[in-house]
């Protein structure tokens, strides 16, 4: 269900991307290896994906699903987007879906984009825009704040919309030696039977807010699984829960 309402950042990331057939494209950050695996498919045998994640776990699972699918070209590695084991000019583009905005040093991680990049190389990537905007993250993270569970927003910490701003995003790639990025909304929906099919996708998504529901004792769990569902409720109409999302694409050489 994740992939299907993702399904339309996706597509943008690798048209903006457009690998071409016999490149070499790094995914950072890739969690199961999704839009890695999809660049394999447009890069050919002859080309390259190295799909990474900073967590151990989440690349076991995308070794697992490369090999299933019998993707011959598909390397799953253990990378540090801030400090990459990769020599400089390696790759022909880079794709990030929903990472930068979670590392504790975005700048860094953009530098060493930059670098691992040979020249002309690209990058597209993708990251939330603000809280107003996608109720489905700020909701609960409103209550895990609350609850004491996470840390207040602050300026420079990474979190769901820690790279919100344009100009942000901007300095940052113009530091790390980028050209002007194109950006690009994508708007999309979140649709649940009820307020309970929410807690549970929360529950199981893999994400930010899984990890701190993860940390919580039976009681604390409990508890803050009702005030997200009721607060959920607000949302909830003729076809169920819905809560909107917006994602920004971008992309520079």
């Amino acid at each position: 269900y994740f992939e299907e309402i993702a399904r339309p950042v996706t597509d943008l990331l690798l048209e903006r991307l457009a690998p071409e057939r016999g490149q070499t494209i790094l995914d950072l950050a890739a969690g199961t290896g999704v839009a890695g695996f999809a660049a394999a498919g447009l890069v050919g045998g002859e080309g390259r994906v190295i799909v990474s994640d900073f967590a151990e776990q989440m690349v076991d699972a995308a070794t697992r699903h490369a090999a299933r699918l019998g993707l011959a070209n598909v390397e799953c590695r253990v990378l540090d987007a801030e400090r990459l084991d990769l020599a400089d000019d390696v790759v022909d583009g880079v794709v990030c879906r929903w990472g930068y905005m979670l590392m504790a040093d975005p700048a860094a991680a953009f530098r060493e984009t930059r670098r691992v990049l040979r020249p002309g190389g690209r990058l597209a990537f993708a990251v939330f825009t603000g809280p107003d905007e996608n109720p489905w993250g700020s909701l609960p993270v409103s209550v895990l704040v609350e609850r004491g569970h996470m840390p207040p927003p602050e300026a420079g910490a990474p979190g769901l919309f820690a790279l919100a701003g344009r100009d942000l995003l901007s300095g940052h790639l113009a530091e790390a030696g980028f050209s002007q990025p194109r950006f690009e909304e994508v708007a999309f929906t979140w649709r649940f039977a009820d307020a309970d099919a929410f807690w549970k996708f929360l529950n199981e998504a893999a994400g930010a807010i899984t990890l701190v529901l993860d940390r919580l004792g039976d009681d604390e769990r409990l508890h803050a699984g009702q005030e997200i569902r009721r607060r959920v409720e607000a949302y909830a109409g003729p076809n169920g829960v819905e809560l909107d999302g917006v994602s920004l694409v971008a992309s520079a050489t």
